[in-house]
């Protein structure tokens, strides 16, 4: 796949692309479908309950039977609505979820495009979902879904400065913005690892990571029981569809994203098990990153917004900052040490 990048445009390459960015957009709405599935299967679990169990067997037919739902459900838009923006807002939430996925390496061969600025790429691409969110409340001409896109719109905001913060010390440590570039520099035993000399921008990251999500125990624009579910209110059928598809998606991208940048991305934890295919240990740690997800989700309580605002400006950033500072110290001093 990467080896197709460097050859030129023709309309072979354009039409090979073309063909293999659907293919993919269909897995990734697949793994959207049963992501959501043992998502369920995963809380019931830890809640005592059975979970989807009665349409198909084991309920594997559950979420399918909820998408075609959605997709057959009317199509409501409020008399008063902004039309156009009422109805392009959900697409630009979904886009860029997707489109990020596109500079993430599975394997050092596995890609869609090498970046040399890919952690930059993915930032930048990933905040505008934001501009899809404050216009889905604003156009919905509802007070509660225009409370909702602005609570959203500072929640994002201020967990976006320290997420990018944290990962300036995977960049400083690695020397690189290129992805792949970071996951080569973790080669060997697992403690070469981002995580454990970036154990601060790790832990910093995935807090703001989650709460980027809207996830649990950060799910404040979603809270029913004060915003009427939020921004998207108004939304019903297949509009609504491509917000939670949105959020799934970036559910998806985040834990591939932690994956590549703290996990070592496809090397194994020790060279002696460098037999087993790269792909399986990245998809692997991604599992593992998804269901933390879904743990945090069934374990811990909503908070409010004024610890939600805390927590992102009072905390993690001065952490994130100080991760830098304390990064850039000890990469001088082992240059000093090496020089």
């Amino acid at each position: 796949m990467g080896d197709l990048l460097v050859q030129p445009l023709t309309w072979g390459s354009f039409l090979t692309f073309t063909v293999m960015a659907v293919l993919f957009l269909l897995l990734i709405l697949g793994m959207v479908t049963y992501g959501i599935y043992f998502e369920r299967k995963i809380l019931g679990w830890m809640q005592l309950r059975p979970g989807p169990n009665r349409t198909g067997k084991l309920g594997l037919l559950q979420t399918v039977a909820d998408v075609l739902k959605l997709l057959i459900k009317e199509d409501t838009i409020p008399s008063k609505a902004d039309r156009p923006l009422f109805k392009i807002a959900p697409a630009i939430s979904f886009v860029p979820s997707f489109v990020v996925l596109a500079t993430i390496p599975y394997t050092d061969k596995l890609y869609f495009a090498n970046l040399d600025i890919g952690v930059l790429y993915y930032v930048a691409l990933s905040a505008l979902s934001t501009i899809g969110i404050v216009l889905g409340g604003w156009a919905s001409n509802n007070k509660y879904a225009l409370l909702g896109g602005m609570r959203s719109a500072a929640q994002l905001i201020s967990y976006a400065v320290p997420l990018v913060i944290s990962a300036v010390g995977v960049v400083l440590i690695s020397g690189t913005m290129n992805m792949i570039g970071i996951v080569e520099r973790q080669e060997g035993w697992f403690w070469n690892w981002n995580f454990l000399p970036q154990i601060l921008g790790f832990g910093v990251f995935v807090i703001a990571a989650i709460a980027e999500l809207n996830r649990s125990p950060f799910d404040l624009p979603e809270a029913e029981s004060e915003l009427v579910a939020g921004y998207h209110v108004e939304y019903s059928g297949f509009r609504f569809a491509f917000y939670m598809l949105a959020e799934y998606v970036y559910m998806i991208a985040m834990s591939a994203l932690i994956t590549v940048l703290f996990l070592g991305g496809w090397h194994a934890p020790a060279p002696f098990l460098d037999f087993i295919p790269g792909i399986i240990w990245f998809i692997l740690k991604f599992c593992f990153m998804f269901f933390f997800i879904i743990w945090l989700r069934g374990t811990m309580p909503r908070i409010r917004i004024d610890q939600l605002m805390s927590l992102g400006w009072r905390v993690l950033l001065p952490l994130s900052l100080a991760n830098i500072f304390i990064t850039a110290i000890v990469v001088e001093i082992i240059k000093a040490i090496n020089g």
